[in-house]
């Protein structure tokens, strides 16, 4: 029988694409909705990489399987790399992928395209009951466009046209992005490694 692979994501979208990103590997992809709810772990960590490993081993503990979970996020040049960790919560607590994305703008406003340059990272933890955790690390250079573009993806999707390319990664089919994104790659990376073990 295979293994469980927990995907420790309490958001929708990102669970979805993480396990898409996984198909036709040899383990039992679930997600947090296939089990009784728990708190989220509090992802205070100064760095992505800090949130991505705490989210793993949290949740593979409480759930005694292995769990995958990443925790990634934008990094705008002019903002000296803000959000940063705080971007699913740029815009306050309550925040959402509407209010985070309003919150960019107006920092960017009046900036030319060229002043907008900006990255994706995403860092990627695995983590069974017991074991060493194992990381891996994805990355997509681009730029913040002026008005939010299409309607796919989630988060700052709609404003993030990646370098060479003049659409936005919310304009783009699921497989485009998936060759290109700084998800796509830390994962690219994180499934050679579990297809190993």
């Amino acid at each position: 029988m295979a293994e469980v692979l927990l995907i420790g994501s309490g958001n929708r979208g990102k669970a979805a694409e993480l396990a898409d990103l996984l198909a036709g590997l040899p383990w039992e992809v679930r997600c947090l909705a296939d089990y009784a709810p728990v708190p989220e772990p509090v992802e205070d960590g100064a760095t992505f990489e800090e949130n991505a490993l705490k989210k793993a081993a949290y949740f593979s503990e409480k759930f005694n399987v292995a769990c995958l979970a990443d925790d990634s996020g934008l990094e705008v040049d002019a903002l000296g790399g803000a959000p940063g960790v705080f971007s699913a919560r740029y815009a306050g607590p309550d925040a959402n992928d509407k209010t985070n994305n309003a919150k960019l703008l107006t920092k960017l406003e009046g900036l030319p395209e060229d002043e907008r340059t900006a990255r994706f990272v995403c860092y990627a933890a695995f983590v069974r009951p017991g074991g060493q955790p194992h990381l891996e690390y994805g990355t997509a250079e681009g730029r913040i466009a002026l008005q939010p573009r299409g309607t796919g993806g989630f988060g700052y999707d709609p404003l993030f046209v990646p370098e060479g390319h003049d659409r936005t990664f919310g304009e783009m089919d699921p497989a485009e992005k998936k060759q290109i994104s700084h998800r796509g790659r830390a994962l690219a990376k994180m499934r050679k490694y579990l297809a190993e073990l």
